[in-house]
Formats: structure tokens, C-alpha cells, sequence
């Protein structure tokens, strides 16, 4: 089911954006942080998925498993002017 909305081109610095709204979003299937590939051809512009979205550093904290990852991660050698 194809779906289809009016937007209004916005300036973003030196750049000019558009925002997408989530039920567009949610069609598409994007997430936040999703990184995307925009092309044009013949003045359509098509924005399309270009991988997963990038994790934060608290989603990626969230899947550490330390038991699968050896626990902490050390160092073998001192690396600056640290205290062991």
C-alpha cells in the first residue's frame, strides 16, 4: 500500500531537509539513527534503508554479555600514567 504526504522543504544550516513523519516512517520501516541512501533521477527523489541503525552507547552497553566477552577488557601494558 503505497502512502503519500505534502511536506514543505525546510532550510537546516546550509543545507535544506525534510522531516519524515513517523507513519511514513513506520512504513518504510526506519528507526532513528538508520543511516539511508538518497537518490534523484529525473527530479524523483527516492530515500531508501542503507543498513540497521546505529546503536547507541546504552543499546550497546545493554547487549554486553561479559560472560561472552571475557568480562572487562584489559590491557596488557600501561598505556599512559595510570595507577594499577
Amino acid at each position: 500500500m503505497a502512502r503519500m504526504t505534502n511536506l514543505r522543504i525546510q532550510r537546516w544550516g546550509n543545507s535544506l531537509a525534510v522531516r519524515i513523519p513517523s507513519s511514513i516512517a513506520r512504513s518504510a520501516g526506519f528507526k532513528a539513527g538508520q543511516p539511508v541512501e538518497v537518490s534523484v533521477q529525473d527530479s524523483v527523489v527516492t530515500v531508501s534503508a542503507a543498513g540497521a541503525p546505529y546503536l547507541t552507547l546504552e543499546q550497546k552497553l545493554a547487549l554486553f554479555d561479559p560472560e561472552r566477552h571475557g568480562g572487562e577488557v584489559m590491557t596488557p601494558t600501561r598505556l599512559g600514567r595510570e595507577v594499577m
